[in-house]
């Protein structure tokens, strides 16, 4: 009795799963069908390819590998090069080089230098390749580096992320940025106050507060949430320590995006960084009060609707932030202000801004004439300014207009 079998091949083929075709195999199969239907129509081979604007050369092409072996001779050949360049070094360099390497553990720089001084005529790319040689080899190995340097090392973030490049900013809302400003106003005092600015309607909301840590910021980020009147949909913010930790879980737990600039990019939060010039420049550099935070956090305040309510800004054409919503996005308006709440809360702010500058004055005059004679008329000539700038400021004609008809709005 006589066996016979069919060639190794086909059984080897048989186990072969079937593996299904790419989307460029399958597009380039598209075409060739479309090819096929139109010249079934009647169209030259010219009209064709205008048709489909696929050159004739490339169809044909396509139609010779199909009809030679199927669909899968449609998929991307290797663009390997064929013909590789040979290795030129002997192997006495190459462990010459792995036991540099071992040694020194140093690049191919300095280790071309060691191989020249040992009578080696060796160029430095060479031994880069040899270098590289050995590692996909698995020859060299390089010993686990050890963290002993003082140098910080970046933790990982469990819900911030860099923000892509698709990501858009259209409405209020769409990226909101975050800074903290470091003021010392005088010796021994710190203040940390916090800024959050919109990108699309420059809507500022401020804080102050004695420290900058995580829990602050998470406090922060429930005003901001508060007195925002648009939905916070992401925030930016740099590196620092204060926007980790329970913040970043509060952000997560707000469904909120969290985007982190990368190391010393602070340009890339321009909007805010901007915003922390304002304050620092027609609030903090005006206002000389009592620094504590009772006292410091209700200007503060009454700042922040100043600057939203009332204040032009010139990139939103002289309008203010209220102004712009009101007009480009009339579902996120906020409400609208009596006209005599701002013109009395800024004639106030006014009046302790200038009274401030005259206490300044007062505790210059005190301190140049402390152990004189003079002490007491400077401080009774001080009294007497300040007194003097309240009665003007009580009766400047911004406070005198600043009683509208009672159904005025801002």
């Amino acid at each position: 009795m006589q066996l016979k079998a069919l060639p190794g091949t086909f059984y080897r083929a048989g186990r072969l799963q079937p593996v299904e075709p790419s989307p460029r195999a399958r597009e380039r199969l598209r075409l060739l069908q479309a090819w096929e239907a139109l010249r079934d129509k009647g169209l030259w081979s010219v009209e064709c390819s205008q048709v489909l604007q696929v050159p004739r050369a490339t169809i044909y092409r396509w139609r010779s590998r199909w009809k030679r072996a199927g669909p899968c001779a449609l998929e991307d050949g290797s663009r390997a090069p064929k013909r590789r360049r040979q290795t030129t070094w002997s192997g006495e360099l190459v462990q010459a080089v792995l036991e540099l390497r071992e040694q020194y553990g140093w690049g191919k720089d300095k280790l071309v230098i060691l191989l020249r001084r040992a009578g080696w005529q060796v160029s430095t790319s060479m031994v880069g390749r040899i270098i590289s040689s050995l590692k996909g080899r698995g020859v060299l190995l390089e010993p686990p580096r050890r963290a002993v340097s003082a140098r910080k090392r970046r933790p990982k973030r469990p819900h911030a992320i860099r923000k892509p490049k698709e990501y858009t900013v259209n409405a209020p809302g769409d990226l909101v940025q975050l800074d903290t400003l470091d003021l010392r106003p005088l010796p021994g005092v710190v203040l940390k106050q916090f800024t959050a600015r919109d990108m699309v309607s420059r809507w500022d909301v401020v804080e102050v507060y004695s420290v900058a840590t995580a829990r602050t910021a998470s406090n922060f980020l429930d005003a901001l949430k508060e007195r925002s009147p648009y939905p916070v949909r992401a925030i930016q913010v740099d590196g620092g320590s204060e926007f980790m930790g329970e913040f970043e879980i509060a952000c997560r737990g707000s469904d909120l995006q969290l985007f982190v600039l990368p190391p010393r990019s602070p340009k890339l939060n321009g909007h805010v960084e901007r915003a922390q010039r304002t304050h620092t420049e027609e609030f903090w550099e005006r206002y000389e009060g009592e620094l504590d935070l009772p006292t410091v956090r209700p200007a503060l305040r009454h700042w922040e609707r100043l600057y939203n309510t009332f204040r032009p800004h010139q990139a939103l054409a002289q309008r203010t932030p209220a102004e712009y919503l009101t007009q480009c996005h009339p579902e996120m308006a906020p409400k609208p202000l009596s006209v005599s709440y701002v013109v009395d809360e800024y004639t106030r702010l006014t009046c302790c801004w200038g009274c401030h500058k005259i206490y300044r004055t007062r505790l210059q005059m005190v301190e140049a004439a402390k152990g004189s004679s003079k002490a007491a008329d400077s401080l009774q000539r001080a009294g007497v300014l300040v007194q003097a700038r309240q009665r003007a400021a009580s009766n400047s004609p911004l406070s005198q207009r600043a009683q509208p008809h009672p159904g005025a709005k801002l």
